[in-house]
């Protein structure tokens, strides 16, 4: 229905669409009426870019046991029978006694079978695709390295002989895998990042579930292999080292996540650096301690 203003002459509308405006009036919206809700937004999928980093490390570590697997001339499992191979893994009699000392690097890119790699890589990969935003490419890369050659050092230095005299063999990067979650333990309790306390307590929680609950089955698992077996499977000491060293790098960041980026950017190169000379002097004192006698 229409109606008249007999006054002025002009016939208007009694509804109006919406943002119409009248002959001499202001854009006027008809009563009732609301705008539509925004279009939901769509949580865009992960890819490789948002954590290269990462996904550069899961990588290298399929590729290294991929190339394991065709040494072993099988898909099962690799055998480690070739030089090759065999000079990958971690021992701590072949690092002193012997100087090898790149099987400390090495050996955190090599595992035993396809349980053991898929295991290591879903936990690198949820938790680099948090930590990676935290510490950017670099500092992920550097993360993973250090921590993981922690692990291998308190390894070796529990277990410094060569295996026929009682030491053990070791790979996997599940050291480094404790240690960026000891990195992400220290870096989630910054009061400057952007996320609410509530969502930062519930990640610290599933990180601290994650860390807790692997050394208590890696334990079991070890306590019922020495008692079947004779010798531990599992090496929960390059857990604990890769762990405690995460912690310890992470702790200098704290105060500055979040914080402009120069400020983070050179507390981050002074943690790494401070790091990585605390594993030289660690490694220099093994030396000094198990003097190489050639091999």
């Amino acid at each position: 229905m229409n109606s008249e203003h007999r006054g002025h002459g002009t016939a208007q509308p009694e509804i109006l669409p919406p943002g119409a405006v009248p002959v001499g009036g202001e854009p006027v919206q008809p009563r009732g009426w609301y705008p539509p809700p925004p279009p939901p937004q769509v949580r865009k999928p992960r890819h490789w870019a948002s954590a290269p980093a990462t996904y550069t490390l899961v990588g290298i570590n399929v590729a290294v046991y991929l190339f394991t697997l065709w040494q072993s001339h099988t898909w099962v499992e690799p055998h480690f029978q070739d030089a090759i191979s065999q000079g990958l893994l971690c021992n701590g009699g072949a690092v002193l006694q012997w100087g090898q000392w790149w099987r400390v690097v090495s050996s955190i890119f090599v595992h035993f079978g396809w349980f053991h790699i898929g295991c290591n890589m879903w936990c690198l990969w949820n938790l680099g695709l948090l930590g990676e935003p935290l510490l950017g490419e670099f500092g992920m890369v550097l993360a993973f390295l250090l921590t993981g050659i922690a692990g291998n050092l308190l390894s070796i230095a529990v277990h410094p002989a060569l295996p026929l005299q009682g030491g053990v063999v070791s790979a996997g990067a599940s050291g480094a895998v404790f240690g960026i979650a000891g990195v992400l333990l220290m870096l989630l309790r910054s009061p400057l990042l952007p996320i609410p306390q509530f969502e930062l307590k519930k990640l610290r929680r599933s990180v601290w579930y994650f860390a807790l609950l692997n050394f208590v089955f890696d334990g079991g698992l070890t306590l019922v292999h020495t008692r079947v077996q004779g010798v531990p499977q599992i090496d929960n000491m390059a857990h604990l080292g890769g762990f405690l060293s995460g912690i310890l790098v992470g702790l200098p960041l704290l105060p500055r996540i979040g914080a402009q980026r120069s400020s983070f950017v050179r507390r981050r190169a002074i943690s790494f650096a401070v790091m990585a000379f605390l594993l030289l002097l660690f490694a220099w004192g093994l030396h000094a301690f198990y003097p190489p006698t050639g091999g």
